[in-house]
């Protein structure tokens, strides 16, 4: 049969489809990343994101699974099997770590950042700088450049509205089952009430509680709008988390693979601070728009009573003069 050119591009495209695929080579590096966030959250997908950039800038030698919503373990599971290796990586937040390390406390004292301007200078700066070598050498492990953002904690109540520190005097207000939270209000002259999320919208119901404090996402999440009429923005504790490696690990890697991987998951940080900041406004709108009145508050008032009540030089004898100084270079005079 004589070739035809429509038989002989038939004939090619049967060709093409028949070749196999080539399989996409093993990777030298396989890592595990186990973190608590649901899938949903931004703090899930920009760790997807970078593991993403990661696999495609080293040409898939180094590839890392990330396991969200405590898929391995949770937080105070997860960092352990961080420093023993059974894992090679984790996003923590500073209150863990606190929970093993006391002196990374530094990073959460109460009324010490108003703003998100003070806290990446900090945490970018020298305190970062600190905590990160602190990290190192105490846990054997080696945390990214960027820390992640957690969130400010702001307080809601139901009937008083808290403008200055005086309006905290007998205030019963739900904390998580926390110490140093628990310590913060008991030094503002509060009455704080440990408890689990779980009881929190009971409490309220009863008026156990006046009022809880929390990142605003909760309040919306668990519909604590229907029980409190006011928020006061205190930013009073920012947490942040940390995205860690296994010492090991990380120094098994060859240096052009280590600056592909810490570059990428530094970029994703920066998007998912501006990803919470834009959450945290539009959560408060959205609040707003059912009824709740948002304030600002007196800092000065708050700062002033944690002074006096010994609050500040406690905190600064627990964490050192090092990190101390580095955290007044950034939030101004505290103790």
């Amino acid at each position: 049969m004589k070739p035809t050119r429509r038989r002989l591009l038939a004939t090619a495209a049967v060709a093409a489809v028949a070749v196999p695929r080539l399989a996409k080579a093993a990777a030298e590096f396989e890592w595990r990343l186990g973190h608590s966030a649901p899938e949903g959250f931004p703090l899930h997908k920009r760790l997807v994101e970078a593991a993403n950039e990661i696999d495609t800038k080293t040409e898939g030698r180094v590839q890392i699974s990330i396991y969200p919503n405590n898929q391995l373990g949770g937080q105070l599971g997860l960092l352990q099997q961080v420093r023993s290796g059974g894992i090679q990586m984790t996003s923590v937040t500073g209150q863990a770590l606190t929970g093993v390390l006391g002196q990374i406390f530094v990073q959460s004292v109460g009324f010490a950042f108003s703003d998100y301007t003070k806290v990446w200078a900090a945490l970018d700066g020298d305190l970062g700088k600190g905590l990160r070598a602190l990290i190192q050498e105490r846990l054997g492990m080696m945390p990214m450049a960027r820390c992640w953002d957690f969130g400010f904690r702001q307080l809601t109540t139901r009937d008083r509205i808290v403008k200055a520190a005086a309006d905290l005097e007998g205030l019963k207000i739900r904390v998580p089952i926390d110490p140093d939270l628990t310590w913060l209000f008991q030094s503002l002259t509060a009455l704080p009430l440990g408890m689990n999320l779980q009881d929190l919208k009971p409490a309220l119901e009863s008026r156990a509680v006046d009022g809880q404090e929390g990142v605003l996402p909760l309040v919306m999440a668990a519909r604590l709008y229907q029980l409190q009429s006011y928020g006061a923005i205190t930013n009073h504790v920012w947490d942040g988390q940390w995205v860690c490696v296994n010492a090991q690990a990380w120094l098994k890697l060859p240096d052009p693979l280590r600056q592909i991987v810490a570059a990428a998951f530094d970029a994703a940080a920066l998007r998912q601070r501006d990803d919470t900041a834009s959450t945290e406004m539009s959560v408060r709108n959205e609040l707003t728009k059912f009824g709740m009145t948002f304030n600002a508050v007196d800092t000065a008032s708050f700062r002033s009573l944690l002074r006096k009540s010994g609050y500040y030089a406690k905190a600064s004898g627990r964490v050192g003069d090092d990190l101390w100084a580095a955290l007044e270079k950034y939030a101004g005079r505290l103790a």
